[in-house]
C-alpha cells in the first residue's frame, strides 16, 4: 500500500525520508547505449489514472524544459537526460499523457533538515503512483551534510527536482521539490532543477504553512494543484 504517512515527523528529521508509502541497482547506462530501466507492471498498486507503462528510452542526452503550471503560480522544470534518462523519459512519459494533470500536491515539510513539497499523485492520498516501478539513478555528486557523525547523509540543495521512493528502485510517479537545502541520506533519484520562477511559487506555498496537528508534515494550507504539466525541447 502506498500510504501517507503523517507520522513521519520522527523518522523524517532523524534519517531523512521520502516515501510513498511501500516498500525493491542502478541501471548500467553507457554513452549513447539503450538504458535498461526495469520499467515493471505492479499488479498490487494498480495504476491511480490509466496510463501505460513507458519502453526503455531511447535519449540519454541532453536536458528538457517542462512547463508546469499550477493554481499558485508557474513552477518551469529542467530535466536531466545525462544524470537520470529513465526518470527524465518515465516523468516525461507521464507528462505527455496527462497523468498529472488536475493533482494536487500532498505533502509538505517544515522540518529544519527537510524542506519539500512532494507531488505526483493523482489519488491525492500519497498512496497512489503510475501502475508501474522501475531503477534507481542515484546521485554521486551530493556534497556530504555538515555535522553528520555517520557521513552517509547528503545535502539536496534547494531547487532539486528528485523522486520520491518506497525503498531501493520502486520510483513511480511521486517525486519531490526542494525548497530549502535538505539534509537525506542519498536514496533518492535526482533529474532535474527548479527554475527561479518556479521557486517563488514554491516559497509561496511554502509560506502559507501546513494543515493538520503536525506543524512539519502534513499537507499544505495553501491548496496547490498542477493544473498542467507539459514537457517542451530545449
Amino acid at each position: 500500500m502506498r500510504r501517507f504517512a503523517a507520522g513521519l515527523a520522527v523518522a523524517a528529521l532523524a534519517v531523512g525520508l521520502i516515501t510513498t508509502g511501500t516498500a525493491s541497482a542502478q541501471p548500467s547506462v553507457q554513452p549513447d547505449a539503450r538504458p535498461d530501466c526495469g520499467y515493471t507492471v505492479t499488479p498490487d498498486e494498480p495504476p491511480a489514472r490509466p496510463v501505460s507503462v513507458p519502453h526503455d528510452p531511447w535519449f540519454t542526452k541532453g536536458k528538457v524544459l517542462v512547463k508546469v503550471k499550477t493554481n499558485q503560480g508557474d513552477i518551469p522544470l529542467v530535466l536531466d537526460r545525462a544524470k537520470a534518462p529513465c526518470t527524465a523519459h518515465s516523468f516525461i512519459h507521464l507528462a505527455h499523457r496527462g497523468f498529472y494533470n488536475q493533482t494536487e500536491c500532498h505533502r509538505l515539510t517544515a522540518y529544519p533538515t527537510l524542506k519539500v513539497l512532494q507531488c505526483g499523485d493523482p489519488s491525492n492520498t500519497g498512496e497512489g503512483g503510475p501502475g508501474y516501478k522501475y531503477k534507481d539513478e542515484l546521485p554521486t555528486d551530493l556534497k556530504p551534510a555538515p555535522n553528520d557523525p555517520t557521513g552517509l547523509r547528503r545535502i539536496y540543495p534547494r531547487g532539486t527536482l528528485a523522486m520520491a521512493n518506497a525503498g531501493p528502485d520502486t520510483n513511480g510517479s511521486q517525486f519531490f521539490l526542494v525548497q530549502s537545502d535538505s539534509i537525506l541520506r542519498p536514496n533518492y533519484t535526482v533529474f532535474g532543477q527548479i527554475l527561479p520562477e518556479g521557486l517563488k511559487t514554491l516559497d509561496k506555498i511554502a509560506a502559507g504553512g501546513i494543515a493538520g496537528e503536525n506543524p512539519l508534515d502534513g499537507r499544505p494550507n495553501i491548496k496547490s494543484e498542477l493544473k498542467w504539466v507539459f514537457p517542451l525541447g530545449l
